[in-house]
């Protein structure tokens, strides 16, 4: 009875999961994904299922069929006679049970190989080959793998079977391990020589695939990918002898045991040779050439065979387009012409996406329930007539930080449902006292509150429908839908009123929960009776689940390896989440194999980007464009590599009609793609070693770059890269592109600056490379430089634990390089958020500490001479003796100290900036008392500048 229960539980809940996910799927009309895989799934384990029990029930059966007529005698044979009495009567029952235990398993094994099988059936040409057989690649990347798998699971079944069939031929007798005369009858030997041969028929096949693997190997002695000198030549004609010499084996063993000789003597002499000979050619003759010939001219040996792995592995990661630009390094003077720039500096980028998250939380969150996440995204949009960088991130409900009252399963799920608006900020520009400069995201399409020096008076990036119902943070199913008659349940926003705004969803999104069975379908699913239960679940009402735009792509499109970081844009009236979908590969001949989360972690993986599974590849393409509609959750599937087999393959797999063709993007979204940041990281990690193109050179590596630790960041993480929309060196015009700075191989100096960006909708990788003998300092030792700075030390020492470091950027200008880190301050209040107080600059051996990036510039080239920074909340009040002035000038300082702190406690984030905007004219104040004279700087209240990509300070 118990049992009974247990299982019908477990049936209905494996139904209750798949009809979910059909209805699922069927919401985004893509139930061909979900099909797809459950037949696929369902057919491999039945087929599989079905060949390996009849494979063994079939030899039980046989080696049964096959016992003698009359059992021998003696005492080994008394002594299994009761086995015999007890197993006789449903012997057939337990060969079945046997055989079909091991069948359940191997099924259950080969459905998780779904993906193998629909490579295989739906394999594409690469129209390339490898450089030793002239094989197509897409025999290795789709065809291999499962002959492979198919391969190990006949070896495994075969070893069963024999096993298996040997115990019954013992247990009848047909085997005898002591006696007089014949100890195995003819049938018995037939059987299990039979038996035998296949196998080594199996291993036979495997010798011949062994030979095409090979090229994914390892290079003995380095760590290449690819089939080096002692493979081809040893290796290689070995496994092919081997081949003939497993035939020659597997025709004495079926020949001379059953039809010569009647023993086993001639092959037991067959296999032992088949193993000497597998050690001696296939082991000790590769080693001794290897250790003779190549080990004490490797270079020479090897340089072949260096050179296929580093062609092989720039096709194979699209680092063969990559544009090698010299740059003339050795200007360390900045050049005056830098004040008076109005290409480069004017777009430097000030505010860091992974700093300022928490800002935008602060100042535009207006409930604590709204959340923008750990680390905000860079996007591009054209305001006024300008483009520019934006730092954007959108307003989504933080379930965690709903109180206990509110956190009730009724507002959780039917009234907390969606964030607001996407908020947006020039990332060149910061306001009242270092505050982004917010242009959209309004919750009533203007800026809140009193100031409108701190915000746009407008909306500068309205959109149809700012609601957000699929985010990051969305973790909780949403229920939504007003009965007839009814009043909306749903809370939208604040409004400014004594009654903040309510709002019943209208999209096409969501799972339909109108009848009682759909209700008890997600109640059972759930575990939740409230769906039967409660008011707030009627006639209109639809469930909104997996709300995570990476979630839902990757079910739609589970053969995707999707980018860590998706990001929000306004496109056609609507907020979209995009996300970079890679094509990979671990079977590409010769290229190198990485483990693509090494080579994607640095300093900001898992805070506020997703931490990609450890994966071999040595084959990846940016193939897809995925999105998805923040209100209505639709997701699209874009073809962004219309040359890669791969997607072909998969979209063919899926009834050709998954993938969108790309020549129907709309041009507006195009306009918002941005090279994946993910696969930059691969291509910057492989370029350290493989922009080297001469096999020589690469194996004596005197020229090998490095990827240099954070230097913003203590530990031993990678400098994540960065977007800029700035122009470089060999570039006719300004690009939205992601940039990163690498050094010499155990050096600090700067090596070469690699950057992505798109051109003509296609990728572009440029390599700026700094002549080998510059003197131009690298990210590390731009960093000491700069905090090495008297002026700065002194000051950062004085703020210590309250300064964030902003991501330190490298710009190429002049012959020279310009780093530019801006210094975010965070005051100790409870609530308290990073504030852009400062600019580091450097050039060559030139450092500068500024209120604004164009001060910072001007000290650098000698325009302005740099003085004693101002002095914040974080030191102590100035001394109080001295002139009356003076003391009244001290005054004033410690009583606008008191108004910071005061706001700073009661979490009042406009008299907070006010606060902060009469502190600094009181040290201003303060300073011309006692004789010193300010550094420049634009006072906090005055009015807020254009968000113009010119504004810098």
């Amino acid at each position: 009875m118990l049992t009974g229960l247990l299982v019908f539980f477990a049936v209905l809940g494996w139904v209750v999961e798949a009809w979910t996910e059909w209805l699922w799927f069927d919401e985004l009309g893509a139930t061909q994904v979900f099909t797809g895989q459950l037949g696929t799934r369902i057919g491999l384990f039945a087929v599989f299922g079905l060949i390996i029990w009849a494979f063994l029930f079939g030899n039980l059966y046989l080696a049964y069929k096959l016992r003698p007529f009359l059992p021998p005698t003696g005492v080994e044979q008394q002594a299994l006679e009761r086995y015999r009495y007890l197993l006789g009567p449903h012997l057939m029952r337990w060969f079945a049970l046997a055989a079909g235990a091991v069948a359940f398993f191997a099924g259950l094994a080969a459905q998780g190989h779904w993906q193998q099988w629909l490579l295989f059936e739906n394999a594409q040409p690469f129209g390339q080959t490898d450089p030793q057989f002239n094989i197509d690649i897409g025999f290795y990347v789709f065809k291999l793998p499962f002959w492979q798998y198919l391969l190990n699971t006949g070896f495994t079944v075969t070893v069963l079977a024999l096993i298996g069939a040997l115990g019954v031929h013992y247990l009848y007798g047909g085997v005898r391990l002591s006696g007089a005369g014949d100890r195995m009858t003819t049938g018995a030997r037939a059987h299990l020589t039979g038996l035998v041969a296949l196998f080594v028929s199996l291993k036979a096949i495997a010798y011949v695939l062994d030979r095409r693997a090979l090229l994914l190997d390892t290079i003995s002695g380095t760590d290449l990918t690819g089939a080096g000198y002692t493979d081809i030549q040893a290796l290689l004609p070995a496994k092919e002898m081997l081949t003939y010499i497993s035939v020659i084996v597997v025709i004495a063993i079926l020949i001379f045991s059953n039809a010569v000789m009647r023993n086993l003597v001639w092959p037991g002499v067959a296999l032992g040779l088949l193993a000497i000979s597998a050690v001696a050619i296939g082991g000790i003759y590769p080693w001794g050439v290897q250790t003779f010939q190549v080990d004490p001219s490797r270079n020479v040996k090897e340089a072949p065979y260096i050179d296929r792995t580093i062609q092989a592995t720039r096709a194979a990661y699209g680092l063969d387009t990559a544009t090698n630009t010299p740059y003339a390094s050795d200007t360390v003077v900045p050049p005056a012409a830098l004040a008076q720039d109005k290409t480069i500096v004017p777009s430097i980028r000030l505010l860091d996406p992974a700093v300022v998250a928490e800002t935008y939380t602060q100042l535009s969150q207006v409930r604590s329930f709204y959340q923008f996440g750990d680390k905000l995204d860079i996007d591009r949009y054209t305001i006024d007539g300008k483009t520019a960088d934006y730092v954007v991130g959108v307003r989504e409900i933080e379930y965690s930080k709903l109180t206990t009252a509110q956190s009730n399963w009724i507002n959780k799920h039917t009234v907390y449902t969606h964030g607001y608006g996407l908020v947006a900020a020039p990332a060149n520009t910061t306001v009242c006292a270092g505050q982004p400069y917010f242009v959209s995201g309004f919750f009533t399409g203007q800026a809140q509150g009193a100031d409108q020096g701190c915000s746009s008076s407008t909306d500068k990036l309205p959109v149809d429908q700012p609601r957000i119902y699929y985010g990051e943070r969305m973790g909780e199913y949403a229920i939504v839908g007003k009965p007839d008659g009814g009043t909306s349940a749903e809370y939208d926003r604040p409004t400014g009123d004594a009654t903040d705004a309510r709002y019943t969803y209208t999209g096409s999104g969501g799972v339909d929960l109108g009848s009682t069975w759909r209700r008890l379908l997600y109640s059972i699913k759930y575990a939740e009776s409230n769906f039967l239960l409660a008011d707030a679940v009627n006639d209109n009402s639809k469930i909104l689940y997996e709300r995570d735009p990476r979630t839902r792509v990757q079910k739609v499109a589970p053969f995707l390896t999707l980018d860590g970081d998706p990001y929000p844009a306004a496109v056609g009236g609507r907020i979209v989440w995009i996300i970079d979908g890679y094509t990979t590969s671990a079977n590409y001949p010769y290229a190198q194999r990485i483990d693509l989360q090494d080579a994607t972690s640095d300093s900001l993986t898992g805070d506020g980007t997703f931490r990609l599974a450890r994966q071999d590849i040595n084959y990846i393409r940016n193939s897809v464009k995925a999105t998805v509609d923040a209100y209505d959750g639709t997701v699209k599937l874009y073809e962004f590599d219309d040359k890669d087999p791969i997607l072909k393959t998969w979209n063919n797999a899926f009834g050709g009609k998954l993938i969108t063709p790309k020549a129907e993007i709309p041009a507006e979204l195009a306009s918002h793609f941005r090279y994946p940041a993910d696969m930059f990281k691969v291509q910057r990690d492989l370029l350290t070693r493989f922009h080297v193109n001469n096999a020589n050179d690469f194996f004596n590596a005197p020229d090998f770059w490095a990827v240099p630790n954070d230097p913003a960041n203590a530990g031993s993480a990678k400098q994540p890269p960065y977007y800029l929309l700035t122009q470089l060196p060999g570039q006719t015009e300004p690009r939205f592109q992601l940039t990163a700075a690498v050094t010499p191989r155990e050096r600090q100096n700067l090596a070469a600056l690699i950057s992505g960006s798109y051109v003509d909708g296609k990728p572009a990788l440029q390599v700026l490379e700094l002549s080998k003998d510059g003197r131009i300092p690298g990210p590390g030792q731009a960093q000491q430089l700069m905090e090495n700075f008297e002026t700065a030390r002194s000051q950062l020492n004085i703020w210590s634990n309250n300064v964030v470091k902003g991501n330190l950027l490298s710009l190429p200008y002049g012959g020279g390089m310009l780093y530019v880190e801006p210094i975010y301050l965070r005051s100790s209040g409870e609530k308290a958020y990073p504030l852009m107080k400062k600019v580091l600059v450097s050039y060559g051996d030139k450092v500068a500490f500024a209120d604004t990036l164009t001060d910072g510039i001007k000290q650098l080239v000698g325009t302005t001479t740099g003085t004693p920074p101002v002095t914040t909340p974080g030191n102590q009040p100035p001394p109080t003796t001295g002139s009356p002035t003076l003391a009244a000038a001290a005054e004033k300082v410690n009583k606008a100290i008191d108004d910071v702190r005061a706001a700073q406690q009661s979490g009042n984030f406009e008299a907070y900036g006010k606060a902060l905007a009469a502190l600094e004219a009181a040290m201003k104040e303060f300073e011309q008392a006692s004789g010193t004279t300010p550094p420049p700087a634009a006072s906090p209240s005055a009015p807020a500048p254009s968000p113009s990509p010119a504004t810098t300070g």
